[in-house]
């Protein structure tokens, strides 16, 4: 089989096209053929070996999300049939519970071969069914982009009707948060640095939104937008540079899901503030099963749209990986097999 692969040293430049024999699947696992991929920040970060010895060995076969068909079952599978459509757990080991080093330890693109291959082996507990109204390239969004955003918006918090919610950015994760947001009755200000993408945001659903490139000092215009009381909810992207003004925007009690660091890794904030306005930060890593499984069953009812933007044949993976750090996508990058 036709896969993408880092082999010989960790760099951008020994990601290469190879080939390797097919799998077969052996008692309770599948075999999946691929359809698509969608790419993270994550992948950006695993061919650098960013994750130290978290990250895997060589060669690895990158990128975490995708989406394909179930095309044969190994003795003693029930829980999917060949025929099935399928993604792939981000997370191989984390069915359900709490996150743990063994739970969080088994992630697809590094260190586990990741989704960049023509065919896959999967344990049968590690892949779910996925929503038939999307198309290849919007279900290969949902196991990373899709289940963080969700992980913060409903699985760690209660957010109802009339609830104040910021979202940073406009890619894969900031973009289903507004819509999951949306889903439970939320008002959601979006800031972006693009006034084009502040108007795609708004056709989305978002109630308001701020050019943080304009308005570089963004937490004081948030102040009328919440009529002084400050956010339930803030997705936290940026990282260094966003998490100061962020928890001067938080309203006492809020929660700050800690997801991203875009802008840096180091922490350097006002933390009298968490303590002072009792803020919880929780950090997330996408999310087990059984999230994913009530996500798929709210993206069904709802029908759901995920945002894609740019789709790249396979070959282009690398085209495509450049162009997300870019920086210039709106919503979902995505990769046809």
């Amino acid at each position: 089989m036709k896969v993408f692969q880092i082999q010989d040293d960790w760099s951008l430049q020994h990601l290469q096209l190879a080939t390797r024999p097919d799998p077969r699947p052996g008692p309770w696992q599948v075999l999946v053929r691929m359809q698509a991929a969608s790419l993270n920040y994550r992948d950006l970060v695993v061919p650098m070996r960013g994750y130290g010895s978290h990250t895997g060995t060589l060669p690895l076969i990158p990128i975490s999300d995708g989406v394909g068909e179930v095309l044969e079952i190994g003795p003693g599978v029930t829980r999917v049939k060949p025929g099935d459509r399928v993604c792939p757990l981000f997370s191989q080991g984390w069915i359900s519970g709490a996150p743990s080093m063994a739970r969080l330890g088994r992630s697809l693109g590094g260190p586990l071969d990741g989704t960049m291959a023509e065919y896959m082996v999967l344990s049968e507990e590690g892949v779910v069914q996925v929503p038939a109204h999307l198309d290849h390239e919007q279900a290969a969004c949902l196991p990373c982009a899709a289940l963080t955003a969700w992980s913060a918006i409903v699985t760690h918090d209660n957010l109802g009707p009339g609830s104040q919610v910021l979202v940073q950015g406009t890619g894969g994760v900031a973009l289903f948060a507004l819509q999951f947001a949306k889903l439970r009755g939320a008002h959601v200000t979006v800031i972006s640095s693009s006034d084009e993408k502040i108007a795609k945001a708004k056709a989305l659903g978002a109630d308001a939104a701020i050019n943080y490139l304009t308005t570089p000092e963004w937490y004081k215009a948030t102040r009328e937008l919440t009529a002084g009381r400050g956010y339930d909810h803030i997705l936290e992207l940026g990282g260094e540079k966003t998490l100061p003004q962020s928890l001067r925007c938080i309203r006492p009690g809020g929660t700050l899901s800690m997801i991203g660091v875009l802008s840096g890794g180091m922490l350097s904030a006002p933390l009298g503030l968490v303590v002072t306005r009792q803020v919880r930060l929780q950090g997330i890593t996408v999310g087990n099963r059984d999230g994913f499984e009530a996500m798929v069953q709210a993206i069904d009812q709802h029908q759901l749209q995920p945002v894609t933007d740019k789709i790249f044949a396979f070959e282009q993976l690398k085209e495509a990986m450049a162009y997300l750090k870019s920086g210039a996508h709106f919503g979902k990058i995505c990769i046809r097999h």
